[in-house]
This record gives C-alpha cells, sequence and structure tokens, in this order.
C-alpha cells in the first residue's frame, strides 16, 4: 500500500519523496517534510505495534511544529480496521494535521490463524486508490493547495 502511494507521487514533478519504514523514521523525518501518508497494518484491533513506537517516539518532538501539514492515512486490517483508524486520527488530531482525504482501509478478511500469518494480497482495485492518494498528496503540495 505504501508502495503504491509513493509510486503515485512520483508521478508528480517537484515533489522528493521520501518512503521509510515506521522504525526507520524519526522525528527530524516530519520536520522535514511538506506531507505525510501513513501507512499500517491493524494488529488486534490497534496500530501496529511498530507504527505506535513511531507515533510515541515523534510526538511531543514535533508538537507544535508542523501543525497544517496535510496528511493521508491507510490501514490493512483482517476485518474493519475502524479503531485503528480512530487511532491514528486522533494522533493527527494532536498533532493539528490536515487530513487530505478519508482513511482508506483495505479489509483482507483474515480471520483464521493461517489467513493471519499468511503474506498478503492487496487487489489491484486497493492499489489503484493507493497510488491515488499519494498523486493526490503530491499534487496538492506541488500546486500549494496545501
Amino acid at each position: 500500500m505504501a508502495g503504491a502511494a509513493a509510486d503515485g507521487a512520483r508521478q508528480e514533478d517537484g515533489i522528493r519523496l521520501v518512503l521509510k519504514k515506521a522504525g526507520e523514521a524519526a522525528a527530524d523525518d516530519m520536520l522535514a517534510a511538506d506531507g505525510y501518508i501513513f501507512a499500517c497494518p491493524e494488529n488486534l484491533a490497534a496500530i501496529a505495534g511498530g507504527m505506535k513506537l513511531f507515533f510515541d517516539e515523534c510526538y511531543y518532538p514535533v508538537l507544535g511544529r508542523i501543525e497544517g501539514r496535510p496528511y493521508a492515512a491507510m490501514i490493512c486490517a483482517g476485518s474493519d480496521g475502524e479503531n485503528a483508524a480512530r487511532q491514528l486520527e486522533r494522533i493527527t488530531t494532536g498533532w493539528r494535521l490536515k487530513k487530505m482525504a478519508d482513511t482508506q482501509i483495505v479489509c483482507t478478511h483474515a480471520q483464521t490463524a493461517e489467513q493471519i500469518l499468511a503474506p498478503k494480497i492487496i487487489g489491484e482495485a486497493d492499489l489503484t486508490t493507493c497510488r491515488e492518494t499519494g498523486r493526490a498528496l503530491a499534487a496538492g503540495l506541488s500546486l500549494g493547495i496545501f
């Protein structure tokens, strides 16, 4: 999902794109960016631990320093993803980020242990939406809309 969003963003000229896993990103990355796309799986009705740790470590160092910047969010869930979306949106509300699109929830319907542990394959329709989200955020930044 993140890769598809990055592919979409790359279609816009004048955009410098940085794609990082949550465990590799830090507050300095947040401060250097003009906008964000947060993508993560939902685990046990919450954002995944790696993403939660990223938010925990970055929250106070960037608080009050990134207000008004645009963001979009994508969640891959086995059932509904709504709780993870609420959790992520509460964090971004605290940062006073500007939500540029509804949070995209991709449901894999993985309900058994075997399905949950198996690699997930995201369908082309969902990947297209991810690409469109990336391109829209990049276009908005490029045009000065955000």
